[in-house]
């Protein structure tokens, strides 16, 4: 029985955005051997959610109760000598091209951006933004690597998950083609709280953030092989604090 490895994480006006992000809380480094995932996205698209349900083990519906995040909400997770990556969640309402975000330094320590689209909503803008961040994004840095999770697809027939990722892709390649970006690489992944395909998304984010992933990935077919189950499923736990 072939192993699947999975590793999921436990983790405007210029004065709007000032107030949303303190001066001090997008310069900060905790060192160039920690990477850095940025969670962007439009209110409301689910980005509190899929925190809480991946980073802190709060059950799907409870996540129906959440506040709008007001404020940047970063999360430590570094529970081993593998995975140790910080997640910094973003306020819908900020815009992530601004300086007031201080792009460079935002950026410039990032190893993920990952965009959340809530499915269920009009795509137009957030598309849009999600261009223009890129952009801002990969003229400071292009070693980042680009996510989005196309969010709330729990109600959707697996033909309409299929048809809206493809409009989504066919827009954004229209928008960065536009902007003369056609080479950067986004990846697509369709997901929701109330199944695993989020811990499955974000699995394929910290991957790409462990150097020692080979050794982690060969001890985990072991682990597989020698149980008989059918997957390894890696968590990790966070320190979140808020700014």
């Amino acid at each position: 029985r072939s192993a699947n490895s999975r590793i999921a994480s436990r983790s405007g006006t210029p004065r709007a955005v000032a107030n949303a992000l303190p001066p001090m809380a997008s310069a900060r480094h905790d060192g160039p051997s920690t990477p850095r995932v940025l969670l962007m996205g439009a209110r409301r698209a689910g980005k509190s959610s899929i925190q809480k349900v991946v980073f802190h083990k709060m059950s799907p519906h409870e996540t129906l109760f959440l506040e709008p995040t007001n404020k940047l909400v970063k999360n430590d997770i570094a529970n081993s000598s593998f995975v140790q990556f910080e997640v910094w969640d973003f306020p819908g309402h900020v815009d992530t091209t601004s300086a007031a975000v201080k792009p460079e330094l935002t950026f410039g320590g990032c190893s993920a951006l990952v965009w959340v689209i809530d499915a269920q909503d009009d795509h137009a803008e957030a598309l849009a933004r999600l261009q223009a961040t890129i952009g801002t994004a990969y003229r400071i840095n292009p070693s980042i690597v680009f996510e989005v999770l196309v969010h709330k697809v729990d109600s959707f027939s697996e033909d309409q998950r299929i048809e809206c990722q493809r409009e989504l892709q066919a827009h954004l390649s229209e928008e960065l083609t536009a902007a003369r970006l056609q080479h950067v690489k986004v990846n697509f992944h369709l997901t929701s709280i109330y199944d695993h395909s989020v811990f499955e998304a974000f699995s394929k984010v910290v991957q790409q953030l462990i150097p020692q992933l080979p050794t982690l990935e060969s001890l985990l077919d072991i682990l597989v092989a020698s149980c008989r189950i059918e997957k390894a499923h890696t968590h990790t736990h966070s320190h979140t604090h808020t700014y």
